[in-house]
């Protein structure tokens, strides 16, 4: 049975990557700040992670050859910054978007690698300098331009395996709303299907959740 990680699993896209990995027969560890009903009765393996805490996510290990890692959890930040207290929030973004999901990788890369499994980050298109044509959300779009430089590097030193960045679409989450086009459902589907598809040849690839490629 193979194993999955996946991190934000209490609640939006997380949740339903637990949902729908788990009706494919997964083995899931879910990771989360604090649990939720809808996540407890999924059969996963919940444990508390802080990602803000870099020790704890540098010491985190599944215990077992590790599939697939989906580094999931996200936050907004700041729209924009003009003083301290707001320059705090935008590093507090960038330890959760960027370093955070880094950190994981490189611990549960020796797990990953014995199953030759795949390191997956959910970013957004959003962090695109190309795409970036009305500004605005400086915090979530900087943060996420970042992860995606680190996550390519990742994916150079790791050229044997499938290290990917995926565009979850604009999905009907609390962070997207309730006005966005995609369903988490939709979106999860999509998404896996995207994953099933990755090898060795698509490392360091940007894709929406239609597999399309995004521009960097």
């Amino acid at each position: 049975m193979p194993t999955l990680l996946v991190t934000g699993a209490n609640r939006g896209l997380g949740l339903e990557f637990v949902r729908q990995y788990r009706e494919a027969g997964w083995e899931v560890i879910a990771t989360v700040r604090e649990s939720s009903p809808e996540l407890e009765v999924l059969g996963a393996e919940i444990r508390t992670l802080d990602l803000t805490d870099a020790e704890a996510v540098s010491a985190v290990r599944a215990g077992r050859p590790l599939d697939l890692l989906i580094a999931n959890a996200g936050t907004y930040g700041p729209r924009d910054v003009g003083e301290a207290d707001g320059a705090e929030e935008w590093l507090d973004t960038f330890a959760v978007n960027t370093v955070a999901p880094y950190l994981l990788a490189k611990a549960l890369l020796p797990e990953v690698k014995a199953a030759q499994g795949k390191l997956i980050v959910v970013s957004t298109r959003m962090g695109s300098l190309e795409d970036n044509s009305s500004g605005g959300f400086l915090a979530y779009r900087s943060s996420k331009t970042a992860l995606n430089m680190a996550w390519k590097t990742l994916a150079l030193a790791n050229p044997d395996l499938a290290v990917a960045m995926l565009h979850p679409g604009w999905v009907q989450t609390r962070m997207g709303g309730s006005n966005a086009p995609v369903t988490p459902e939709q979106s999860i589907a999509g998404m896996r299907k995207v994953i099933d598809g990755l090898s060795a040849k698509d490392n360091g690839a940007f894709y929406d959740y239609e597999g399309n490629t995004v521009p960097w």
